[in-house]
């Protein structure tokens, strides 16, 4: 309830602050106070109402047991109230007795029953969850007030009281410097000696103070050389590594990794904790590999991982930090010295801990402290040596050669518990060297070589049986993609087909495509469960791999096509090999052909996936025709015709090899998108006689004409007319004779494919006829026989004849019933009533001289008359019509027609006061329904003929 609370109040707080943040925490902190009385509101008014149930469950048991009905009984009965027990005697069986008239039967039962219903147990609810803060102060006090709290606590006092101290007498001068850390010495002594004498006895109080004792001592031996310069150099670094080999020793001694620990913190804490202004690189550095000397013997003696964790983070981390701020060239050789050796001491420290830690399936590699080093080492190498000519790609080959080398050593021993940790060395080895590449090379000569690296390991991998190998072969071409795609320039080299980017483009397809070629099949592996379980994902990757290298094949051949030439003179542009207008065509064209190579290499060799791409084979088709018209160019110019005449050949080619295929290897759920490419290709050649007409448009300089606004609707109705012509009435010779693709695809060409033209041809004659002018300059306007009415009035003939055809089909087209309806009827009718009205509208525009806006036609009397003639003549033709027909039901349509004439002169032409065009307007109308009258009654009712259901109009 609450929660509803603060959620409701937070949501009406924001909307009522205008969106505001405050609105929703005000909002949440009413809400809150809103849900708890809610809450309390709700609880005490089910106390009560389970008090009133209570109250009526007791009177009931009462008037049952006055009665003598019998109660079941419970082995251990619960009370119903805390303040009277109902006592549950077992009573003898008696007859059902005669119920009170004013007591209902159904509730005494009622009341036996809740009586017998024993009470049900409180459970008590599970406490929520910790979250995450509780949870990290939880551990906290865990490690605070876990074990001996007071020793733990009154060391950390004790040694920030030390540290206080220090810093003061040496502010205040109170003792001599010697004196002073004199008695810092001594206290970490007495602390080492009361430490080790408990360690039989208290072993955690004992290990506590010996790590205490060995921290002060560092303290002090380092404050001594670094801050007071007291004791030499050479002395302190001796005096360290005597602490240094007594800790190890201890922790030796008693077998305690904590001691280790404590004494490696307080030694990697001290140059942190005293750092001074310019302090020699050759002392801290110095400092840190005897620490790291110290780590190492560790390593190699006991399986402490904790102890190197603590010594790798603390010299890489400090390093790190001495690099970004007080790191100088001089500095240089002590530096990468130092480096050479921390990475030396902690890749062996992984050996080590490799070696001495048995596991369930072999020796335990530890991931921290084997790519450890070589990330930070590698990061802080390149760092050191960033001012030297490949100065990194030098440094990836150095840790590879590193890595190489112990990979070889661990090979060379033979042991069998050790193949992770060689494993391991050798992908780091071969990371490296991976990486020199791009750090010495471009990027694109890197994507190259690592292609063909990966498609190396894909190979060893697969003939030793191995699945890393083989993933990181994958990984290391799906990288070499990224890297050749992240960059998009272009080439600019003289000779062809030596461009980085065609010849990494080319081999990346290379690799892919023979990865490809080895999964066509399982491939083994050594059988442990990781195998197995990237078995069954390797399994699924061949296809994608094909894909994959097929992609990059028609990018390597996309590169090529956009190559330019290097400038002839200084200062100059590169020009490019091919001109911009043609690349996108060659670039289909490229598709189209690669697509057909590979299906027919891959009908041969049974690689069935190699012939995906030919499927698909009109997108690029598409994405070439939008190109092209992007750049304003047409399919007829001089250099497009050749290449799209050879692209639609190989492309209709293809679908005529792919579906006369044996059946056996022919996939049936492939039929749909052979269909979707059949219908896509005819609305592509639809398309492109619109191109071709706009072309002639274009040389003849017609834009501003009437000959421009019909070029849509000719393109759609040429196409319509050709597939009902050729396709619709294929269906009916469906098996008898017809040849591919009618064979198969009559239907889709007859109807899907028409379908969507048929409605284009409909909205562009309605379109054109309301919006066209019909100039038809360079030649004189002649009504009825300009380019706008006789591709309007073919529009209605072809769509009529398409109809027609469809519903003569045998048998009939799936879908195609509603052109069967009135309705499809109807819709033509107002089409063509549409059309014969632009038509007078047109004529008078250009005969009479009308302007063509809509304000002018409507406010023109002499259009209003010729609307009004035409109107009732078309009334006089249709009545005439459904007269000889006997049809009531299109007499009436004309009749209506009529009406609106009639209606139509009392309310527009009767306006036009003393205008002879209203005199003839009324008196032809009225002439004409004369005519009418006289010619065509009203057929009787016992005449209707009616339009048979299902049969074409």
């Amino acid at each position: 309830m609450i929660l509803w609370g603060v959620f409701v109040g937070a949501l009406l707080g924001w909307c009522i602050a205008g969106l505001e943040e405050w609105g929703v925490i005000v909002g949440g902190l009413l809400g809150i106070g809103a849900g708890w009385a809610l809450r309390l509101v709700v609880r005490n008014e089910i106390a009560q109402t389970r008090g009133r149930l209570r109250l009526e469950i007791q009177q009931e048991v009462r008037n049952a047991l006055e009665l003598g009905l019998d109660l079941p009984t419970q082995p251990k009965p619960a009370p119903l109230t805390a303040e009277r027990p109902v006592s549950q005697v077992a009573r003898p069986a008696m007859p059902e007795p005669a119920y009170k008239a004013d007591e209902p039967a159904s509730d005494a039962a009622n009341a036996s029953v809740a009586a017998a219903t024993p009470a049900s147990p409180l459970v008590p609810r599970a406490p929520a969850p910790p979250g995450i803060v509780q949870t990290a102060l939880s551990a906290a006090m865990a490690w605070l007030v876990g074990g001996n709290t007071i020793v733990r606590i009154g060391l950390l006092i004790l040694f920030v009281g030390l540290s206080f101290l220090a810093r003061y007498a040496a502010a205040a001068g109170l003792f001599p410097v010697e004196l002073r850390l004199a008695l810092v010495v001594a206290v970490g002594i007495a602390l080492l000696v009361v430490g080790f004498r408990t360690r039989d006895r208290k072993r955690e109080f004992s290990l506590l103070l010996q790590g205490a004792g060995i921290a002060t001592i560092y303290l002090t031996v380092f404050a001594a050389a670094r801050l007071f310069e007291v004791v030499p150099m050479l002395a302190a670094f001796a005096l360290m590594v005597i602490v240094c080999a007594m800790s190890c020793a201890l922790a030796l001694l008693q077998k305690a990794q904590s001691l280790a620990a404590t004494a490696f913190i307080g030694g990697f804490a001290v140059p942190l904790l005293l750092a001074g202004e310019g302090g020699s690189a050759l002392t801290l550095f110095g400092y840190y590999t005897l620490l790291n000397l110290a780590v190492l013997a560790f390593a190699y003696l006991r399986s402490w991982r904790f102890v190197t964790l603590i010594g790798f983070f603390g010299t890489f981390g400090v390093a790190t930090l001495w690099g970004l701020t007080s790191y100088a060239p001089a500095d240089f050789p002590t530096a990468q010295f130092f480096l050479i050796v921390s990475v030396l001491i902690y890749v062996a420290a992984a050996t080590f801990y490799t070696r001495n830690t048995p596991g369930p399936l072999g020796r335990v590699v530890d991931t921290t402290m084997l790519f450890g080093p070589a990330l930070a080492g590698f990061g802080l190498e390149v760092g050191l040596v960033q001012h030297i000519p490949f100065g990194s790609a030098f440094a990836a080959l150095g840790f590879a050669a590193l890595y190489l080398v112990m990979a070889a050593i661990l090979i060379k021993r033979g042991r069998t518990e050790l193949r992770v940790l060689n494993e391991a060395m050798l992908t780091i080895g071969v990371g490296f060297v991976t990486l020199a590449i791009p750090l010495a090379l471009g990027a694109r000569w890197t994507s190259s070589a690592w292609a063909v690296e990966g498609a190396g390991a894909f190979w060893i991998g697969m003939r030793q049986a191995r699945w890393m190998p083989r993933l990181f072969g994958m990984l290391l071409q799906a990288i070499a993609a990224f890297i050749l795609l992240a960059d998009p320039s272009v080439s600019s080299v003289a000779l062809p087909f030596i461009d980085p980017a065609f010849v990494g483009a080319m081999l990346i397809a290379l690799a892919a495509l023979a990865t490809a070629w080895w999964l066509r099949q399982p491939l083994p592996h050594s059988g442990s469960k990781w195998a197995v379980r990237y078995a069954s994902i390797e399994q699924q990757l061949g296809k994608p791999a094909f894909l994959f290298g097929f992609a990059f094949w028609w990018l390597a051949l996309a590169a090529e096509i956009r190559r330019v030439t290097p400038a002839a003179i200084a200062g100059g542009s590169a020009l490019p090999v091919i001109p911009i207008v043609l690349q996108p065509l060659l670039m289909m064209l490229a598709y189209v052909g690669s697509a057909a190579l590979f299906a027919e290499g891959g009908r041969k060799l049974r690689w069935p996936v190699a012939t995906w791409p030919a499927r698909v084979t009109l997108l690029p088709l598409v994405l070439a025709f939008c190109a092209q018209s992007l750049m304003q160019q047409h399919s007829l110019y001089a250099w497009h015709w050749p290449i799209w005449v050879v692209a639609l050949a190989v492309h209709y080619w293809l679908l005529f090899r792919e579906e006369r295929q044996d059946a056996a290897d022919r996939d049936p759920s492939l039929s749909l998108l052979h269909r979707g490419v059949h219908v896509g290709g005819v609305w592509l050649l639809a398309a492109m006689i619109a191109d071709c007409l706009w072309l002639g448009i274009d040389r003849g300089a017609l834009w501003n004409t009437s000959w421009a606004g019909v070029v849509f609707l000719v393109s759609a109705v040429s196409a319509l007319l050709l597939l009902t012509l050729w396709a619709a009435a294929a269906p009916r010779d469906r098996g008898r004779g017809t040849r591919w693709p009618l064979q198969v695809h009559a239907i889709d060409y007859g109807w899907f494919a028409a379908l969507p033209i048929a409605a284009l041809a409909f909205l562009g004659s309605l379109g054109t006829a309301l919006l066209a002018s019909g100039a038809t300059a360079p030649l004189p306007y002649i009504p009825l026989l300009n380019p706008i009415d006789l591709t309007l009035m073919l529009s209605v003939g072809v769509l009529l004849l398409w109809r027609r055809t469809v519903l003569a089909a045998t048998p009939p087209v799936p879908g195609s019933g509603w052109l069967r309806g009135r309705e499809a009827l109807v819709a033509l009718a107002l089409l063509s009533f549409v059309i014969l009205n632009t038509i007078w509208l047109r004529i008078a525009h250009h005969m009479i001289g009308v302007p063509w806006t809509g304000t002018a036609l409507l406010e023109s009397f002499v259009v209003q008359m010729g609307i009004a003639i035409l109107w009732t003549l078309l009334a006089l033709g249709l009545m005439l019509y459904a007269h000889r027909q006997s049809n009531r039901v299109m007499w009436l349509a004309g009749a209506g027609l009529l009406g609106l004439v009639v209606i139509k002169l009392l309310v527009v032409d009767l306006s036009n006061e003393g205008g002879a065009v209203r005199i003839v307007t009324f008196m032809v109308v009225g002439i004409l329904m004369l005519v009418v009258g006289y010619f065509a009654p009203l057929p009787p009712k016992n005449a209707v003929r009616p339009i048979a259901e299902g049969a074409p109009a």
